[in-house]
């Protein structure tokens, strides 16, 4: 019962920490930004795109308040049209440049290669850069606020991390636990003003960079070989003396990173590992995450079924305080609680599983994406 008790604390602790970072500390880029007064340039690394790409290029063509708006693509080695959907859609619009990308050479992975061509082919009077994803689908002001924001908070690097979509029930379980993480455990204040780079996080699909701190930083060239190259970059902006920020960007983009269960498990299996390193921190991390929001429905249960009301009680409320986490999640950054907080406890076993599988497949050296090893 003790134990019990003091992991119903733990949990209570995380969920107000949640709520205080949802609630005082994220960042919320205005609605109604004005005029952009620099050069911005907009970069987007494609492979294999076709599907996606008209719906995220239409978007930023159609950005509002940023006169000095400059796009450019590089078509990364794509085979399935993707450099003609290109064509089809900006036609002759002289803000767009689309480039071949080149093979990476040893020592690069794919995607911080692609980012690399891309910033140091951007124009050089561009003083704030723009990486997004093409699954990214951005609001008309989104470019605008989001640099707009990027100076408020007198930062080298904003993250405004996109609305997820979800429509599945695997993106349902899986999806909404990037923003629950890092809300729950990552204290956004102190990361903000701590010189710490391993105090970093950020997400590549939408990413804002003042241009001369990028450089400072060593761009993508000093994140060559990392499978999380966003993190890196964000950490490498911070041993450069930079300073990082998120940001909840629900209302300036949006994003649907798989299109089915696939592509989700091999999507988080090549880079889970990376997220926290060793095999023993992996897996002492997953057995904390699993006590803490798996074993108290099962407490629950199984106390009813022993006659002991007292521990049942504990285990409901450890429950609901997972959820509640959850439920603080979606609201503040634009996803859906109902009913998908209430699986929690799944949730966090099939991420379990996932972690699982991506050191496995490390360790075997098979891990791939989009026909690229990737360790």
């Amino acid at each position: 019962m003790i134990v019990l008790f003091a992991l119903l604390l733990v949990v209570a602790a995380l969920t107000g920490h949640t709520w205080v970072n949802a609630s005082r500390w994220l960042r919320r880029p205005t609605d109604r930004p004005d005029e952009v007064g620099e050069p911005v340039a907009v970069l987007l690394p494609l492979r294999d795109e076709a599907a996606r790409v008209a719906g995220c290029l239409r978007a930023l063509l159609a950005q509002r308040g940023v006169p000095g708006l400059r796009v450019v693509i590089l078509d990364d080695g794509s085979t399935d049209g993707t450099a003609d959907v290109v064509r089809a859609v900006a036609g002759d619009d002289p803000r767009v440049t689309l480039l071949t990308g080149v093979a990476p050479p040893p020592g690069w992975l794919g995607k911080p290669h692609a980012c690399w061509q891309l910033a140091t082919r951007a124009d050089p009077a561009a003083t704030a850069l723009v990486f997004v994803d093409a699954d990214v689908v951005l609001a008309p002001h989104a470019v605008a606020a989001a640099v707009t924001e990027l100076r408020a908070a007198r930062a080298t690097l904003l993250s405004p991390y996109p609305r997820i979509v979800v429509t599945t029930a695997a993106d349902r379980l899986v999806q909404p636990l990037l923003q629950w993480l890092w809300l729950t455990f990552l204290p956004l204040r102190a990361m903000e003003r701590s010189p710490r780079p391993s105090l970093a996080a950020a997400g590549g699909q939408f990413l804002v960079l003042d241009r001369a701190g990028y450089t400072a930083a060593g761009g993508h060239a000093a994140v060559a070989d990392k499978i999380l190259e966003d993190v890196e970059l964000a950490r490498a902006v911070k041993r450069a003396g930079g300073r990082i920020a998120l940001a909840d960007g629900s209302r300036l983009a949006t994003c649907r990173m798989y299109d089915d269960w696939r592509q989700l498990r091999d999507g988080y299996s090549k880079s889970l590992w990376a997220s926290f390193g060793h095999p023993g921190a992996g897996a002492a991390v997953v057995a904390l995450l699993l006590l803490l929001y798996t074993a108290p429905p099962l407490v629950t249960v199984a106390a009813l079924v022993a006659g002991a009301p007292g521990v049942a009680a504990a285990g409901l409320a450890g429950y609901l305080l997972g959820v509640a986490g959850r439920v603080l999640t979606a609201r503040a950054t634009g996803g859906r609680w109902w009913p998908d907080a209430l699986a929690h406890p799944v949730s966090v076993v099939v991420l379990g599983w996932l972690t699982s599988r991506s050191y496995h497949l490390r360790k075997q050296r098979r891990l791939t994406w989009r026909g690229r090893p990737v360790s």
